[in-house]
């Protein structure tokens, strides 16, 4: 897309499921929960741009929106226009953007561990709350992640955790018209309670489950649960 190799890694069968992954982070790094919700969905855990697998350019790409478009023109030129969406992280901000922009892009929205209100801190806060939480998280997860990071690159990182202090969330975030689950860790110091509360208040519909015990890296750390409360979620609103 965009004139870019754009890659997703594929797993599974069943009706499809998109996974859209956090800033700097690759498919590699969601392999535990793409099991477990490759049991009953065909899961493709999709690489951004510049992220994973996917090419980017210089300076490319700079802005959430740039993340969405992106995202959008795939799902289109993939076929996968209408699937359900699971976003972590900064893709939990994405996959809100998308919904709200973009009509009929998407039917139903997971959101773990998710940024998107205008609370997001100062990048060296950000980075703060990420040291935190570092030591919470699986060891196991320290190379895959490394790789990630380093494959995106600082500037790449740095530019688009920049420009989620401008990002105009909260007016998009009424506009999301489609069912929509809010995966809240009560052990993640980087997104806090409040901050899904928050969104759970905006957004139309939204519901909120806590993980006990689920850092940020919920989806690596909890993935069963991850997995058991997306699928039942979306045996729900599907039927």
């Amino acid at each position: 897309m965009e004139g870019l190799r754009t890659r997703a890694w594929v797993r599974g069968a069943g009706p499809p499921l998109v996974l859209v992954p956090g800033l700097g982070c690759a498919s590699w790094m969601y392999v535990r929960v793409c099991r477990e919700l490759a049991r009953t969905r065909t899961v493709y855990a999709y690489d951004p741009p510049g992220h994973g697998f996917s090419q980017g350019r210089p300076g490319y790409p700079r802005t959430i929106e740039d993340l969405t478009d992106h995202l959008a023109a795939w799902l289109e030129a993939s076929g996968l226009r209408g699937a359900p969406l699971l976003g972590h992280s900064l893709g939990g901000e994405v996959i809100f953007d998308l919904a709200a922009r973009f009509p009929g892009s998407t039917t139903a929205l997971i959101a773990c561990a998710p940024t998107g209100i205008p609370e997001n801190p100062h990048v060296s806060r950000q980075l703060l709350r990420l040291a935190r939480d570092l030591p919470r998280e699986r060891p196991q997860l320290l190379l895959p992640g490394v790789a990630a990071y380093l494959r995106s690159g600082p500037a790449l990182m740095y530019r688009l955790a920049e420009n989620q202090s401008h990002h105009q969330t909260g007016p998009l975030l009424p506009h999301v018209r489609v069912p929509t689950l809010l995966l809240d860790g009560t052990r993640d110091p980087v997104i806090q309670a409040w901050t899904v509360d928050a969104l759970c208040r905006v957004i139309p519909h939204a519901i909120v489950a806590e993980i006990p015990g689920g850092t940020h890296a919920v989806t690596d750390t909890f993935p069963k649960a991850v997995a058991r409360y997306t699928l039942d979620f979306l045996q729900a609103v599907e039927h």
